[in-house]
């Protein structure tokens, strides 16, 4: 519940951001004008502009001139690379592409079923994936998700599953996925890893573990990536 303590423009904020993470318009579609929300809320255009404006600096919604301003769709293509940077030589930010080498419907271990919510009975499909720039490996991905919201997946060409996995999901199997929670660590590189990667064994990684949810809630996507800790770049604003 807000705060009633914060100022007007801030309670409209929590109130729009509230209805948006309950669904109450859904990806993409437009929410109130300023002027309706305004009226509902009892106070001037202004003061809700405020609210929105924080609302499209967070990203949860877009302004689209002359249109309205919609719920913005969230875009995942480049969030590990806040963390890891690939350049060319003249300083031209590259995307790494991406590789399907394995799938698999499989039990899944422990940590894995309870971050995806499944019962001990249910089955998972297992993906290895690669990113790569030109022949060099640059990140290992190890991706799990509900074999039964995925019916069909190990059927399919891989190339329908590159360069990006999301759309794949959204257009081939009705999954969108929203939001997500990433945790960062540190490991080693065993022998396996360290083949992949290219590194010696024992070179330090970083590991991103990112459990992603579906618009109701459900979380559909669990994976793990590793990356040398030498392409680490860790940058945040502090306010």
């Amino acid at each position: 519940m807000t705060d009633p303590r914060l100022p007007r423009y801030q309670q409209i904020r929590d109130f729009i951001a509230r209805a948006i993470a309950h669904r109450e318009w859904a990806t993409g579609e437009p929410i109130p004008t300023e002027a309706e929300l305004a009226k509902v809320h009892g106070v001037a255009i202004g003061t809700v502009r405020k609210a929105v404006d924080l609302l499209v600096s967070e990203g949860l919604v877009e302004r689209v001139h002359g249109k309205g301003t919609f719920v913005r769709r969230p875009s995942f293509a480049n969030s590990l690379f806040r963390f890891f940077r690939y350049s060319s030589d003249e300083s031209e930010t590259l995307m790494p592409g991406g590789h399907v080498q394995d799938r698999r419907r499989v039990m899944p271990p422990e940590d894995v079923r309870k971050s995806l919510q499944l019962a001990p009975n249910q089955y998972a499909i297992q993906m290895k994936r690669l990113r790569t720039l030109g022949q060099k490996v640059v990140l290992a991905e190890d991706i799990w998700l509900p074999a039964d919201r995925f019916k069909g997946l190990l059927d399919l060409d891989p190339a329908a599953l590159e360069p990006l996995l999301y759309p794949a999901y959204e257009t081939l199997f009705k999954v969108l996925i929203v939001r997500a929670e990433e945790t960062l660590s540190i490991s080693l590189a065993n022998a396996s890893m360290a083949k992949i990667l290219g590194v010696h064994e024992g070179a330090p990684l970083m590991a991103i573990e990112r459990c992603a949810y579906d618009q109701d809630g459900r979380p559909v996507e669990w994976r793990r990536s590793h990356g040398p800790a030498a392409g680490f770049r860790y940058r945040v604003e502090v306010r």
